[in-house]
């Protein structure tokens, strides 16, 4: 790849030519990985753009780099930003990181009482969202919004969330909790207080403080419980699923 000067904005209503090939790149990832995403159209795409909801990265000649984008959910309780892509050409610059950063300040100006999460099965992903202050969680501290929840239907994945009961699957859930962030750096400034009272008179517990320093045990444990879901639902294809494997399965919550 050549050295190119590469431009992270709010995307607009002028980069609408963008989003077919976003959306195709979008797919093509997908099959790359293995994995499945909520498939979005080319016109769902260029309707984030026109609402100020995306994320647009390109070189100053006008080439396309990369794209996320902010969906909101239960009355703008949730925000999840999703779609995240970075064209192949780019990828291992560091532009993946720049996006999730400007659209995770976007999401904060649009919607700063709402709680941020996302679905990935990405640990590069995943180590990113740390830097931003997500935290993992079970899938029950997310939306239960059944429009988000239908967006999986395309994953190629799907059947094993089906079978766990919406509890479990092979991404990663995390989430930002403006509430939770607000009392940690009060408590960094009170290091002794371990128990914070919000101005809404909740107490805030700190059961992940320490998740960043144990990255690389969860990064193991994502790979095994990935690992066991795929084997499980191949298992599953050849008609031998097995009690034993169920039961393991069964200690998967996120």
């Amino acid at each position: 790849m050549e050295n190119h000067k590469i431009v992270v904005r709010r995307a607009t209503s002028d980069d609408k030519h963008y989003a077919e090939t976003i959306t195709l790149e979008m797919e093509e990832s997908a099959k790359a990985r293995g994995t499945g995403i909520a498939k979005r159209s080319a016109a769902y795409l260029e309707k984030k753009m026109e609402e100020d909801k995306a994320v647009i990265a390109l070189t100053e000649e006008g080439t396309w780099v990369g794209f996320c984008y902010i969906e909101a959910w239960e009355h703008e309780k949730y925000v999840a930003n999703s779609g995240l892509i970075v064209s192949p050409a780019f990828r291992k610059t560091g532009v993946a990181t720049e996006i999730k950063r400007k659209v995770f300040e976007l999401s904060r100006l649009k919607y700063p009482n709402a709680k941020i999460f996302g679905l990935t099965t990405g640990l590069a992903v995943m180590k990113i969202n740390s830097d931003l202050g997500y935290e993992p969680v079970t899938y029950s501290e997310l939306t239960n919004d059944e429009e988000f929840w239908k967006g999986c239907q395309s994953c190629i994945n799907y059947e094993i969330l089906v079978s766990k009961g919406r509890k479990n699957c092979m991404c990663t859930a995390m989430l930002f909790d403006p509430a939770e962030a607000a009392a940690k750096v009060q408590a960094s400034q009170t290091p002794k207080v371990e128990t914070v009272v919000t101005p809404a008179g909740e107490l805030i517990s700190h059961r992940h403080r320490h998740f960043k320093g144990n990255f690389k045990l969860f990064e193991r444990w994502v790979r095994f419980k990935q690992s066991v879901l795929l084997k499980t639902r191949k298992k599953k294809d050849d008609g031998n699923s097995s009690d034993s494997k169920k039961s393991i399965l069964s200690i998967f919550f996120w």
